[in-house]
Order: structure tokens, then sequence, then C-alpha cells
């Protein structure tokens, strides 16, 4: 059945309306039915009777009484027999059976038979009470059930959390991959709900909050339920906005009814997920905030300031938004201890993938530390995401085991979107798109000592025509200058490979383009590397605007030193762009071969494009048989005359150097110095 026949179907006997309104019309019909003459036949009066058997004409044979059924049989004065079937009422039988007594003696009457009657509304009556009865407490009882789980009408105020119990579905810190030292931060909080008599001698005091913040998917969540798992304690679970409802008291009087229950359960964990919903600066908002929201923070503050020293609670909250808590959350003695949950690292990412393949069968080719290396900046919840969707596809090619190659495609699937496969594209189209993409490429190769390609394809995904993705060779924290000016080289590829090589430029570098505006903007505001403005940052840390807390941006420098700083990101792009195409004409047999494999399979993975590179794009070495030519180049650039143009009015900027490059030949080109992925 479908979910809407389901709804449609849904009996309406779970409310209240309706078990009221049903002992209503119970009642009515029984008082209607058997509580007076309404509704009944028009009875047989007595004497009608009575005149048959007094009259001497008549000799009456048998009279038989049945109930209220009065049978009379008889001969009339003309000899013919007759009988006569009336119904008398109920309070007229003993006297009707009175005046058949003497009527018996007087002789006119040779006898009669009478069965005693039972009263049929009586026992009607006593069922419908009873039933009535039983409806009256299957209501009570069900409205004590709902109101013990939080789901009637009548406990808007009760505790909402879920509570899992400590001996089923435990997770434990192994269940945990990575977050090694968020894990060792919390082995202190299990220690006291499994010890807590070690602490009190001692006189310490065990935090009475820990604050987990970080990232979505990090694992904060499941990190609090390891810590419950570990110590054997009650986890009582509840949202930031389950505390908030449309009456006014409600959330205060849930968070009273949580604490209560969780020291009853004590020792127990209570966590509190997304708690910024209830947690937000009190005063942050246009007319004074939220009252109810506020009120519910108030109480939150008031019962973790009630908890003693020997009170065996620890309450856990999580956010994203750490820093728009109310400053009275974060003091000593509430939520005390803060613990950040970072993004993984390669290793961690490892770890994190080898605990989601436990259940699922890998093939022999598939080489988890590479999936990690090639997922950076994927959460825990996006890995696991990942081998889900690498699982579909390989379900949907009737596989038995998860290939490399399923992994792969989910990765570009999780990161783009799906693949577009079924899209008709057109020469020009193709064209213009691996040009584009190898630029990309290209660059990405030439300059990056830290990164490496890992696909290059012409296939649409998502809102993309087309895309080069990469992977760093190894995990790093911070970027240094080169790193983020060789990022916009390669950002600035694509379309610096559309002007070199078709003589026209399109719409398909928008994204790339506000990319590197970005990273040359934060170079200048945030980072303090420029050369006109070195170790200057300008604006806040925080840029967003968070309404009463802040009503508006505030530019913090004149007019003039921004528009130094529009100049100076404009340098920073312009110089960098010269160089982008000093490396494509450099490099353009590289990308004459690759764009050529680009419009004939339309994908080229990471080692191929390797060979295709380190070949300086010579097709037919890299591919013998599959009739390339030896010559590949058939640009505005193969010809000499049109080389020397491109390589004069393209000025060595990068360093400092500004004098025109030397125009080698299209055989002269030196690529010794380029770094590889492994330099």
């Amino acid at each position: 059945m479908s979910e809407k026949n389901e709804k449609s179907f849904r009996p309406i006997g779970g409310g209240l309306i309706f078990y009221i309104l049903m002992i209503i019309v119970l009642i009515a019909f029984s008082t209607i039915v058997f509580g007076g003459n309404y509704g009944q036949k028009e009875k047989s009066k007595l004497s009608d009777l009575m005149n048959i058997i007094e009259d001497e004409s008549n000799e009456v044979s048998l009279v038989e009484i049945k109930g209220t059924i009065v049978t009379v049989t008889y001969k009339n004065s003309d000899g013919l027999s007759a009988e006569l079937t009336q119904e008398i009422p109920y309070e007229y039988v003993d006297d009707f059976v009175l005046k058949l007594d003497a009527a018996s003696a007087d002789g006119k009457i040779q006898g009669y038979n009478y069965s005693q009657p039972f009263d049929w509304s009586l026992v009607v009556n006593i069922a419908m009470f009873a039933i009535s009865l039983i409806i009256v407490i299957v209501l009570f009882l069900s409205i004590t059930r709902q109101s013990r789980d939080g789901n009637s009408v009548f406990s808007f105020g009760n505790n909402r959390a879920r509570v899992s119990d400590p001996n089923k579905d435990k997770v434990r810190f192994s269940d945990v991959a990575g977050s090694v030292e968020e894990k060792e931060e919390l082995h202190e909080i299990v220690d006291f709900l499994k010890n807590p008599k070690k602490y009190q001698e001692l006189g310490a005091k065990i935090p009475k909050g820990v604050l987990l913040y970080g990232a979505p998917g990090t694992g904060k969540t499941l990190l609090a339920r390891a810590v419950a798992g570990e110590a054997g304690v009650k986890f009582f679970y509840i949202s930031g906005s389950d505390f908030v409802e449309m009456l006014v008291g409600v959330g205060a009087s849930r968070v009273r009814s949580l604490f209560s229950d969780a020291k009853k359960e004590a020792p127990s964990v209570v966590f509190i997920d997304e708690i910024d919903a209830v947690g937000r600066k009190r005063g942050a908002g246009l007319g004074g905030g939220q009252d109810e929201r506020e009120q519910t923070l108030n109480q939150i503050l008031v019962e973790m300031d009630g908890f003693d020293v020997t009170s065996n609670v620890i309450v856990m909250a999580a956010t994203n938004r750490v820093d728009v808590l109310d400053p009275a959350l974060l003091r000593p003695g509430r939520f005390d201890r803060r613990i950040m949950v970072n993004m993984p690292d390669a290793d961690e990412r490892d770890a994190i993938l080898r605990i989601h393949a436990r259940k699922k069968p890998l093939a022999k080719d598939v080489d988890l530390h590479e999936v990690a290396l090639s997922t950076v900046g994927f959460t825990g919840a996006d890995l696991e995401n990942l081998l889900n969707e690498a699982a579909l596809m390989a379900a949907r090619h009737n596989k038995k085991e998860i290939t490399m190659k399923e992994i792969t495609d989910a990765t570009f699937r999780v990161q783009m979107g799906p693949q577009k496969n079924s899209k008709k594209l057109s020469d020009k189209v193709k064209r213009l798109t691996s040009y584009h993409e190898a630029g990309h490429a290209v660059v990405l190769r030439a300059t990056s000592e830290f990164e490496k390609v890992d696909r290059v394809t012409i296939v649409p995904a998502g809102s993309a025509g087309g895309f080069t993705a990469y992977k760093p060779i190894e995990d790093t924290d911070f970027y240094t200058e080169k790193m983020l000016l060789d990022t916009i080289k390669m950002t600035l590829g694509g379309r610096a490979a559309e002007e070199v090589f078709l003589g026209e430029v399109s719409t398909g570098a928008a994204s790339d383009l506000q990319q590197c505006n970005n990273i040359a903007k934060n170079m200048i505001k945030r980072y303090g590397l420029s050369k006109k403005f070195r170790n200057m940052v300008f604006g806040d840390e925080n840029e967003e605007v968070f309404l009463g807390y802040s009503m508006g941006q505030v530019q913090s420098y004149s007019d003039q030193t921004a528009a130094e700083i529009d100049e100076e990101i404009k340098s920073i792009i312009d110089s960098c762009y010269e160089e982008t195409k000093r490396i494509l004409i450099e490099k353009r047999n590289v990308v004459e071969g690759l764009a050529k494999r680009l419009i004939d399979k339309l994908t080229v993975d990471g080692p191929e494009f390797e060979k295709i590179y380190e070949a300086d794009g010579n097709l037919s070495s890299v591919y013998p048989g599959e009739g390339y030519d030896a010559d590949t180049v058939n640009s505005a650039a193969q010809s000499d005359d049109a080389y020397e143009r491109l390589m004069s009015e393209t000025p060595a900027v990068y360093g400092g150097n500004t004098a025109p490059a030397p125009a080698p030949g299209p055989d002269d080109v030196d690529d010794s110095n380029d770094p590889g992925p492994s330099d």
C-alpha cells in the first residue's frame, strides 16, 4: 500500500475526541432503544383478549402465554375455530395471569399454559454498560501510556528524549575511526562515569558539560554515543529543536523533565544535538529575541547549575556554530570543556573507510589508502555515503564485488553529481570543452608540487560541462604563497587554453574566475600575502552577519585602501593569467594530444594522463595501433610564427621577471625542471 493510502486508512481512534463521541453515541442509542417507549410498536390492550375469553358465545379451548406473547385458541358463535395472537406489555403480564385464574375458576376457559417472560432489554443495557466501562478503561490506559511516551495532549511538557539501552546497539570508541585526540579527551568522562568515587575522594570536579563542535558529519553524535557505550550507562538523546513549541513554557518544562529523568537513571549521559537551536546569544535578535527560546535556554542554565558534585549525569552537546552560542553556556561550571572535532586527515579517512567497508565485499584491486587521498574534505558521513554509492553501482551492474572503478566513479558522483552520459555533445562543444579541461590538467601538472591529476573528462556532471579532478600527494594543513598562486594558475588554465588554442573565450570559466578571485582576495585581506600590503589583514575573521549582534558589515578601512586592494587583486590575477598562457604555449603539444584524446574517448584517468604528458602529447607512442599520427598538433599554435608571436605577447611575470620569454621551437621545449607528482 502506498504512503498516501496508508495515511488515508489510518484509524481515527487514537484521538481523545473520538472516544468521547463514541461514548456519547452509545449512551444515546441505549437510551433511545431501551430507555422508554420511543420507537416501540403499538401494543394490544388487555381488554381485547379478555373480551374474547369472557364472551360466553366463544368456547375457549387453550390460552398459551410465552413471555409477552399470548395466543388464544377458541370457537366462535358460528362454531368456527379461530386463533388470536397478541403481544401485551410486560408490565400487564401478571394482571393478565390473575384474570386467567379467575376465568378458569368460573369455567370460562379449560386452562392455560404460562412461560415466565425474560426481559432482554435488561441484558442489553447491562452489556452496553459493560462495553462503555471497558471503553473508558481503555481510554484511560491509552492516555496514561501516551503521557508517559510524550505523545499526548496532556504531556506537552514531558521529556521528549530518546533513551538508548546500554546493553543494546552499544557503540564503542573502537567503532569511531580517527579522532584520536578527541577520544583521549573523552576517556576521562568515561572513567568518571565508571568510577566516580575516585574523583570525589580527591575533591576533583568532573566537567558538567562537554561541548563537541565542528563541521557537519565529523562524528560528534557518534562520539557522544561512544561515551555512553564505553561507560555502560543510559544515553538520553534530544535535539535542540525538540524543546521549542508553540505554547509558552513548554520548552522549560521539557528541560526540567529531561534532567529529572536523567538524574533518576544516573549515572547517565544527556546529549543535546544542535544546541544552537536554543542556545543562541540572548538579546541578539530584533525586538529582544524569541521569548520561548530564551526561557528554555535559561532553564538549561539553571539545571546545569543545579548539578552537585556527586551527580553522575554528564551533559554533552553538539553544534556546528560555537560562535553564536550564549556566553553563559560556555562559562566554567556549564559547558566548561570544549572539544573540536576536526575534519579527518588521510590516515583517519583510511581508517573510516575500513570500518564502513567491513560488511562490503571489496575486489582485490581496491586500494582504500588511495581512495583516502582522493577524498580530501570528506567527512565520515561523506565516506560512508561514498562506499554506499559504490555498492549501489556494483549491484546495478550485477557484480558480486565492489571494484576500484565503482569507488572512483562514486567519488566523482558524490563530488560533482551523476554524469549525464545520455546528453549528446556537438563537435564544437566537444572541442571547446576538451581544450578547456586540458588547460586545467596541463597547468596543474606543470606547476603543482603537492597535487596530481586524478581524472579529466568532458562528460557533463551536475552543473559542470566537464571537470578536471585532482588529489593531493599528501595531506597538508597550510598553503604557501606559491601553492596559492599555482592554484590560481590552474584555475585560469581553462580560460587561457580557450584563448590560446581556439582564439575565443566562453562562459564556461565563470566558476573558475569566481574561485581564483576569491583566492586572490583572501591572499590580500586574510593572509597578508601581498607585496603592497604585506603582513596586513582587512576585515573581521567572521564576516557573516548575525542580525542584532552585528547589524551590518562595517568596512574597517578607507575607500582608497579598498580601491588599492582591488588593484592588487587584479595584479595577482593578471600576472597569473599571463604565466598560465606561457605554460600552455610551452606545453602546447601535451594540450593538443590530451584534447584530441578527450574528443575521442571523453574521459582520461590520472595514469593515462601521466603517459600523455610524459610523451609530450605524442598519442601514437602512447596508443600504438589506434590510428594516431605522430604529429598531433593542429591548432593555431602549430606554426613557428604563431608560436613566437604568442610567446612575445606573454611576459614571464612569475617570480618578478617581466622580460619577454625566449621563444624556443616546437621541438626545443625543455620540461626537465617541471615538477612531477612525486617531486
